[in-house]
């Protein structure tokens, strides 16, 4: 292979890396400057020029699919492929020296490696040993505490003597003896794959020297995303002289709540003094005006090192930040940009991407683009009817409106967990065929039920009687108020809320937004609705004509949502940011906990994604909580001279702002006029107990105040508390 394939068509920076002689090397590669381009030339490099034979070099990624592509590239520069090199997950490296050398910590080299599934079900066995309760401590929650404290090395007794909480000390509890039942099955998770090899390397100096002598080099991809136990794998591999090359970015570090560690990028030359770095700052991806508004909004993190990133693809067009009423206007003028940017991309709908903060921020998008006819797809997730959550909550009501509804009821009946297996469940439903009664009235005599044991029977019994009293609730006419307490009476949302994970909160958050869509259903169907229909039915109706208009779309050009999280690594000519709004993005929990800074990060993730075209919107109200916190520190953050604020014209509308019905093409309406703060010396001074009144909310009092401007107002109309930006909310201090 000549020389011009690994190195001559690389900028110096990469070059520089790509060459780079023996010990550590840091490359900082900033968003689209080309890191996976610099590591499989650095490999390719590395074999041609005879510095390492395949076999000497580890390479280490953090999917399967990231593996194959380094290893197809390799081959393609080589032009041949490299057979012997190892390139895997972590995880995958760790198995293969497990087997080679488990022995030295008591397992077989036919150990069994547990997913997700068996480690839980292990979790669960150890649990009826204790006699714990799984409905107070869930399984899956507890795995989750597990797993995290063995990516941070933390053994049992560390996590024992930290306990603050019972609830902690249970956990530890299950802890102690899920390691030993593990290890009396010969069998490890996915975390003791990490946790045994560093164990390996650390007590046994002749496994280390013979590993650290096996890989001369080592290579790793994404290494802001390491979490504690990687990182002290490495060092064990390679030594501090070693040959480890790492090619990462603090400023895209956003998995934080996966146990990943930022310091372990940012402290790479205190580990590793003599450590060579080497910044990639030139972006092959974006417009300059992008890449100058990203960089303005990453500069002001703390934990970061200096860079500017820069292109030679030109300034670009403004970034695009626009304000609208609440998330229906938004998602409707959304529709209506996507169709147009669409129109300026070769890829039409392809190269257009829509990122938000939570999943759940999704449903009024989805419920507007299948009214519109936009084919889309929710990458890296699920969409909104589809997510479990949804899908269980949305069974209940079935199983209310009809007491006939058998499939319903096989998906609630033991959700969350009551104790009604599926041996109890088959004989339920045996009785039911039996008899050719409603599934209702059979499970309302549980005891009749041939073989149905006594604990099924009270569990059933207990459902039962929930269910009836439910659905006394459903002839009140609101089906929000249905569906909340459905939530509470059920025990459905107390089960997430027990998980205690960020998991669980956020399918709390879907919970609530399928509240919002009953509510926005509860205030436009009122007088319109058949009479001969109930409200729960109508309901029901619609969610299914949304969902089945979805699945009739044909094939073509798609439009890609997704969490900000997921955008990472994908990028798009074109990408739409919407709800950038305090409390939002950044997400207040992230601010409660401290993570502003990963909350920057992401907004710069999803800032760096888009090519060509960058558009922000927020919203003055969102869902039914009244006014936002206001458009997001973030959007303060972009330099004027970069943004443009739009006042767009409001998009092609339906005829009803909520309902199934088809779409009416109109004229465009007014322009939509982005909200703007009030003058200072408009802004009413106001206490607790004030008597004030609000342009659409009538009058209220003052109930409270908090950070930031906001005021909390009772409404005197509807007995609502809303929570109210005083710099936006146009409210007034009554005389009293």
């Amino acid at each position: 292979m000549e020389a011009s394939a690994t190195v001559e068509s690389l900028n110096p920076e990469q070059r520089r890396a790509v060459e780079y002689g023996e010990g550590p090397l840091l490359v900082i590669a900033g968003a689209g400057s080309g890191k996976t381009r610099v590591l499989t030339h650095r490999i390719a490099h590395l074999l041609d020029t005879g510095r390492a034979r395949p076999s000497e070099i580890l390479a280490i990624t953090f999917t399967n699919r990231a593996a194959d592509e380094m290893r197809e590239r390799v081959a393609g520069l080589l032009g041949r492929t490299a057979a012997g090199m190892w390139v895997s997950t972590f995880h995958s490296a760790c198995a293969r020296m497990l087997r080679v050398d488990a022995q030295l910590l008591g397992y077989t080299r036919s150990f069994t490696i547990y997913d997700e599934a068996d480690s839980v079900r292990m979790v669960k066995r150890v649990m009826e040993e204790l006699s714990l309760d799984p409905k107070e401590l869930p399984p899956k929650s507890v795995k989750r505490r597990i797993s995290g404290a063995k990516n941070e090395l933390v053994a049992p007794e560390a996590f024992a003597s930290s306990a603050r909480a019972p609830f902690e000390e249970q956990i530890a509890d299950v802890y102690e003896l899920y390691e030993q039942r593990m290890a009396e099955s010969n069998a490890m998770d996915f975390d003791d794959l990490l946790v045994r090899t560093v164990q390996m390397l650390e007590q046994f100096d002749d496994v280390r020297e013979r590993w650290r002598s096996t890989f001369r080099h080592v290579l790793v991809d994404e290494y802001q995303d390491t979490n504690h136990a990687q990182y002290r794998l490495l060092v064990q591999l390679v030594g501090e002289q070693g040959n480890l090359t790492v090619v990462g970015d603090e400023d895209q570090s956003v998995y934080g709540f996966r146990n990943a560690d930022i310091r372990n990028i940012l402290d790479f030359e205190r580990e590793f003094p003599q450590a060579g770095v080497v910044k990639l700052e030139q972006n092959y991806r974006s417009t300059q005006t992008i890449l100058s508004a990203a960089n303005e909004v990453v500069r002001r993190n703390r934990d970061r090192r200096p860079k500017e990133l820069w292109t030679d693809e030109g300034e670009g067009e403004p970034v695009e930040v626009t304000g609208l009423g609440d998330e229906h206007e938004e998602a409707r003028w959304v529709a209506d940009r996507v169709e147009k940017l669409a129109a300026l991309s070769e890829g039409g709908l392809d190269e257009v991407a829509v990122f938000y903060r939570t999943n759940a921020m999704s449903r009024v998008l989805e419920d507007t683009l299948v009214r519109y006819g936009l084919r889309y797809r929710v990458v890296g997730g699920t969409k909104f009817y589809d997510r479990a959550e949804v899908k269980d909550v949305i069974a209940y009501l079935q199983y209310l409106a009809n007491p006939a509804d058998s499939v319903a009821f096989a998906r609630i009946v033991n959700t969350p967990r009551r104790g009604i297996g599926k041996t109890s469940l088959g004989r339920v439903m045996a009785h039911v065929n039996t008899l050719g009664e409603p599934i209702w009235d059979v499970a309302s005599e549980p005891e009749r039920i041939p073989g149905l044991g006594s604990a099924a029977v009270k569990s059933l019994d207990a459902f039962q009687q929930t269910m009836s009293g439910l659905r006394e609730k459903a002839d009140s006419g609101s089906v929000a108020e249905l569906i909340e307490s459905v939530l509470r009476d059920t025990g459905y949302a107390e089960a997430l809320e027990t998980e205690r994970s960020v998991e669980a909160q956020g399918r709390l958050e879907n919970l609530e937004e399928l509240v919002s869509v009953a509510r926005e259903f509860d205030l436009t169907e009122t007088g319109e609705a058949d009479p001969e229909t109930s409200a729960l039915e109508g309901f029901l109706e619609q969610i299914a004509l949304l969902t089945d208009r979805e699945q009739d779309r044909e094939e073509g050009e798609t439009l890609s949502l997704m969490t900000l999280h997921n955008a990472k690594g994908l990028e798009f000519d074109s990408v739409i940011m919407i709800g950038c709004e305090e409390g939002l993005f950044p997400h207040a929990r992230s601010l409660d906990e401290g993570g502003e800074e990963e909350e920057r990060r992401l907004c710069y993730v999803g800032m760096t994604r888009a090519r060509k075209r960058l558009v922000m919107t927020w919203a003055v109200a969102r869902g039914f909580h009244g006014e936002s916190g206001g458009p997001s520190r973030f959007l303060d953050e972009v330099p004027e001279e970069l943004v443009e604020r739009a006042e767009p014209e409001r998009p092609a509308r339906a005829l009803r702002s909520y309902g199934v019905p088809g779409l009416v093409r109109g004229e465009p309406s007014m322009p939509i006029a982005r909200p703007q703060p009030r003058d200072p010396d408009e802004i009413p001074a106001v206490s607790i107990g004030d008597d004030v009144e609000h342009e659409s909310f009538g009058e209220g009092v003052v109930i409270g105040t908090e950070p930031g401007g906001l005021i909390v107002v009772r409404f005197a109309a509807d007995g609502t508390e809303r929570k109210l930006m005083a710099e936006y909310a146009p409210l007034v201090r009554r005389a009293g």
